[in-house]
């Protein structure tokens, strides 16, 4: 097993979409990429933490690879929008990709080569080595599964 760890807006409908990959073995929301230990979510949104929400997908590489994950994570969000996606914005927004390895780092550098002329505007994705991952509260866990929806998109 691999885990990778992915930041694109709200938690709730990127988890769902790595949720539904097969290969994906589990995928828990959280917090990483700030200042404070185990902050909560009402910290993270008074902006003075610096975490991301993100989605660490625990995926097993022999069933899907680490490039399919990245696809996925461009097709979930607008990585030309600045600590913001539709109406929600603030630095734990971002477009974030967490790596856990060289081999995860290079990859999802080309992945951005790759995306970039897809885009008129400048994409402002950014990957950085993985920090600190804190679980988010349990209500926050498959949010839109616990509802009956699949997605929340904008």
């Amino acid at each position: 097993m691999e885990t990778a760890i992915f930041g694109a807006g709200c938690f709730w409908g990127v988890e769902e979409a790595f949720r539904q990959l097969p290969g994906v073995i589990k995928t828990e929301v959280g917090y990483t990429g700030g200042r404070t230990d185990n902050p909560t979510y009402r910290d993270v949104c008074s902006h003075g933490t610096g975490h991301a929400e993100v989605v660490r997908v625990e995926f097993d590489p022999s069933l899907v690879s680490y490039d399919q994950l990245l696809s996925i994570f461009w097709e979930e969000h607008d990585p030309t929008q600045l600590n913001r996606q539709g109406p929600d914005f603030g630095d734990q927004y971002r477009s974030v990709i967490f790596t856990s390895s060289d081999e995860q780092r290079e990859q999802a550098l080309a992945s951005l080569e790759k995306e970039r002329p897809k885009h008129r505007r400048p994409i402002v994705t950014q990957i950085v080595p993985a920090e600190p991952f804190w679980p988010a509260e349990d209500y926050h866990q498959q949010y839109l599964a616990k509802r009956g929806q699949s997605s929340c998109r904008i």
